[in-house]
């Protein structure tokens, strides 16, 4: 169990056994009267009328039979306003989570066991960076954060505790000192940070490479970190600006890594995992656009499902906008999908464009090693000359107990994240043999003390929101492009769709231009050797509008040809495998695309790996007793789905197949967790049948080969299975093995069970699995339970708006045992959908309730 989890677990154990001590009250209190007494408190209403303060005028506000609010006000202010106002009605428990950690005052709501987090997140320095944002936000973006923050703080006016949310009824007992405090236009900001921590990009491969170069030798790491094969889709095929290819030097002999101690380093950078979720190899997003000239409308579809944790409630919060009328006071007119504490609408569409996004991945992080004076630790080099450290001191309030003081360290590069090392043992004698060796493959000195600084894009001040307001307004393309110019970070792979019939795409964001290297491993700081000199400029990202061959796709591959003239990465979260499927799915479709086709797509299960790897099985002819079990692969398609039985059987054996590969190999916090690169990895040996990774390195009287590990991971998987549903194959079902529960963020990881149930939902069986279209992931190392999922899925028809399709994973609701709270989990596993509506009169005549809100 995670360290959060831990920490609140404990108190809340000790809670529950004194309400178990109490008898049968105390299980009433959590299993009845939470439940079905206080959890209605937080029940917003949806009828009716409310005088509220702070309006200009009346807003009408209709929640559609899935819960979800279409908003009509006068003004910018009172649409704003409103969407700050159900927000908080709807998810404020979600709100205050998220601000607290975006602000790095996890223990001001949890208590002292959040310390060690929200050091890091201080130091990392969000709340900062996200003030710095907001002076430099123009008056119109000011406004939208003041008038939302308004309805925020108008809803909190006159609700307090659990009528905001049944969690506030145990955090009572947990943090019996909290306080909720007014909302303020900085923690909506701190939400860009967040996310762009959750899409963060290849720190954590930048990290492992140095770590696996103690061991293993920089040909070897390359192996386990493929380059991206020539034979697999680029999302824009040729660019105007085409020049000479990138020669960027790989860094991967730079330094000799085996007396760089990261472990405390990789520890700090996985502090965040319990409230944001852990960064998984492979995660990332589809999306696709088809022209008109492949669709049976003759206008584009769009459609959309990024992938991200795992958790309850959803992390979207759908909502229509519509300024009544729309004019050049109040320009708004938009739907989709918005995350709650933030204004405005992140995914969706407009009355003229749709848009979708995917994450780019690129390489936007660097680990600089700071030489530190050893006779000043307050002072690090830079060109020879000692400078002082930029120090900021901070103040990290605990509910219930004392302030802790922080003193953060920062560099010219960034702040410091890790502690500062002392000499290093094996640095040895100058006139030493063996240290000569070691100074010549490190290529340079390591210093005697340093500290490690991280470089990264989103510690400038530039907030991604103003670009998403101008998504909401934009008209066309230009003003499509001109906002996604202000789209610093997280880089995002930004597809458009028009009503005109135009089909477009955009790469926008701060992506480092390098004086050397690639960013691969940590680099030399304390000269200028290895610093950003700038970004690629604008105009020079690539993008594309209405290619010849009339589709787009984005999956998290590669971007730009190899001919591209700037580094984007190399560490990119989908090495062709649902790109290619998504590709071959648009190119080979039976007739025109229509909305149906696209549901397919979304829903299609098909595991390229499988393909590869299951005719090596059937042709190995292991042991009699396995081949009921080999016989379930004989005739397979290679889908995935919940009730497969195959996918269960092949799965198993891919487990334990990379298990037995390569957790000899390295070290255990680096033992492969599966996904898009590792299965490049396996497509990549499968050529060397005795390559030396194949090797078992724990016997030693044999040197096994591909074969060996083969049979000897599908014996494995079998016994697995056996040991987890019995000799009964029919039992074997993939959806089962990989079922999604969807848990509370901070509750439902408590690890105590009447609290957990009060919050959690499922399981769900689910098909797909990891990169596969339907992308729900799984763990090698944790196991095959869904940790990461298509966190909504949207199709836009720019044929006809109100005809547009989509889902989120659980509910509209933030409120345990609302009716929205997890209605829509089941049309999530079944790949369903609901209406998308946009005209009014749909709304109206779908609607559950409509809410007026009037100036008091």
């Amino acid at each position: 169990m995670k360290k959060f989890s831990k920490i609140v677990g404990r108190i809340l154990i000790g809670v529950l056994i004194l309400a178990l001590v109490a008898g049968a009250g105390g299980f009433y209190y959590f299993k009845s009267y939470l439940p079905n007494t206080v959890a209605q408190q937080s029940f917003p209403q949806i009828d009716g009328e409310i005088n509220v303060s702070g309006l200009d005028g009346k807003v009408d506000v209709y929640r559609d039979k899935m819960g979800i609010p279409h908003i009509y006000a006068a003004t910018t202010h009172d649409l704003f306003f409103t969407q700050g106002y159900v927000h908080a009605q709807d998810r404020f428990w979600q709100m205050d989570f998220w601000r607290h950690t975006g602000s790095g005052e996890l223990s001001k709501m949890f208590g002292k066991g959040q310390v060690e987090t929200d050091s890091f997140l201080r130091t990392l320095g969000w709340r900062q960076t996200a003030e710095a944002e907001l002076e430099q936000l123009s008056p119109e973006s000011t406004a939208i954060l003041e008038a939302y923050a308004a309805g925020v703080n108008a809803y909190l006016k006159d609700h307090k505790g659990t009528a905001l949310s049944l969690e506030y009824a145990v955090l009572k007992l947990l943090s019996p000192d909290y306080q909720i405090e007014e909302w303020l236009p900085v923690h909506s900001l701190t939400w860009g940070k967040a996310m762009a921590w959750d899409l963060r990009g290849n720190l954590g491969e930048e990290i492992e490479r140095a770590v696996l170069l103690k061991t293993l030798t920089p040909a070897q790491v390359g192996q386990l970190f493929p380059a991206y094969p020539d034979d697999r889709p680029v999302i824009v095929n040729t660019i105007g600006i085409l020049g000479q290819t990138p020669n960027v030097a790989s860094d991967l002999q730079l330094l000799d890594y085996a007396n760089v101690p990261l472990d405390n380093l990789t520890y700090n950078t996985s502090l965040l995992n319990d409230s944001l979720g852990p960064w998984s190899d492979g995660i990332g997003s589809n999306s696709w656009a088809v022209s008109g000239k492949l669709t049976n409308t003759g206008m584009p579809l769009l459609a959309n499902d990024p992938h991200l944790g795992i958790q309850m409630p959803s992390i979207w919060y759908q909502v229509a906008m519509h300024c009544m009328p729309v004019n050049s006071d109040c320009s708004y007119e938009v739907a989709g999908f918005s995350f709650a504490g933030v204004p405005g609408v992140v995914i969706g569409h407009n009355a003229k464009i749709a848009w979708g996004v995917t994450n780019v991945s690129p390489d936007v992080m660097d680990l600089y090693i700071e030489k530190v004076n050893p006779e000043n630790p307050n002072q690090y080099e830079v060109n020879g000359k000692w400078v002082d450290f930029a120090i900021r001191e901070e103040k990290i309030q605990v509910v219930g107990g004392e302030a802790v003081n922080l003193t953060v360290r920062s560099t010219r590069h960034g702040p410091v994240i890790s502690d500062t090392y002392g000499p290093l043992k094996d640095q040895g004698d100058p006139k030493d043999k063996e240290f000569k060796a070691f100074k010549d493959r490190a290529g340079v000195d390591l210093p005697p003390q340093y500290v490690i600084a991280l470089a990264w894009t989103a510690l400038t001040p530039s907030t991604p929101f103003e670009a998403i307001w101008g998504f909401d307004r934009a008209q066309n393309w230009e003003e499509f492009r001109q906002a996604a110019s202000e789209f610093h970070v997280p880089a995002q792979n930004l597809l458009y769709a028009d009503v005109d019939g135009n089909i477009g795409y955009q790469m926008p964001g701060n992506i480092p231009i390098r004086a050397k290297g690639d960013g691969s491993v940590p680099v030399p700081g304390w000269t200028d050797e290895y610093a950003w000199t700038g970004f690629i400029p604008f105009e020079e990202l690539p993008y594309t509008f209405n290619p010849a061959e009339g589709y787009i796709v984005t999956a998290n591959n590669r971007v730009a040809p190899r001919d591209y003239p700037y580094f984007i990465t190399n560490d990119w979260s989908d090495f062709g495998s649902r790109s290619g499927r998504i590709v071959d799915l648009i190119t080979k479709a039976p007739g025109k695309i229509d909305i149906a086709y696209i549901q397919k797509m979304h829903g299609d299960a098909y595991d390229e790996n499988a393909a590869t790897f299951a005719p090596l099985l059937l042709d190995l002819k292991p042991a009699s007793e396995l081949t009921p079990a080999l016989d379930t692969l004989k005739g397979w398609d290679f889908q995935a789905r919940a009730d497969s039985t195959s996918a269960a059987v092949f799965n198993a054996f891919w487990r334990n197949f990379l298990k037995n590969t390569f957790n000899d190999d390295v070290p255990e916090r680096y033992y492969p967790e599966g996904g898009s690169r590792w299965n490049l990895v396996m497509r990549n040996m499968m050529k060397n049948p005795n390559d030396p990774f194949w090797d078992d390195k724990t016997t030693t009287d044999i040197t096994e080969t591909m074969n060996d590990i083969i049979k000897k991971s599908f014996a494995d998987g079998v016994a697995e299975l056996q040991g987890l549903y019995g000799k009964d194959m029919s039992k074997w079902k993939w959806g089962d093995m990989h079922a999604a529960t969807f848990r509370n963020s901070t509750l439902g990881k408590s690890g105590v069970f009447l609290i957990e149930d009060l919050f959690n939902r499922g399981p769900f069986p689910v098909g797909g699995g990891k990169a596969i279209v339907n992308a729900t992931g799984w763990s090698v190392i944790d196991g095959y339970e869904t940790n990461w999922l298509p966190s909504m899925r949207q199709i836009v028809d720019m044929s006809a708006l109100n005809n547009s399709l989509t889902v989120h994973t659980t509910g509209q609701s933030g409120h345990a045992y609302n009716k929205h709270y997890d209605d829509m989990s089941k049309l999530w596993t079944d790949i369903k959908y609901y209406p998308m509506w946009w005209e009014q009169a749909s709304i109206v005549n779908d609607s559950e309730g409509h809410l007026v809100l009037k100036s008091k």
